[in-house]
């Protein structure tokens, strides 16, 4: 297996964990008021971190 392919299934994971434990991680990481803000931007960012490593899974293979 490559080594760029595992980065990929590591970034595709870490960004499924972002969207799925997004409100766990906005009150342990930030302590500011609006949290419904904080979770919507780190659902963003998981979703475009786990598509990112699925485009360099697919595209290494």
């Amino acid at each position: 297996m490559k080594f760029i392919v595992v980065v990929g299934i590591l970034i595709v994971l870490i960004g499924v964990i972002t969207i799925f434990d997004a409100r766990l991680l906005t009150k342990k990481l930030f302590g500011f008021g609006d949290q419904n803000e904080a979770t919507l931007g780190l659902k963003i960012l998981g979703f475009i971190l786990a598509i990112v490593g699925g485009l360099i899974v697919y595209l290494n293979i």
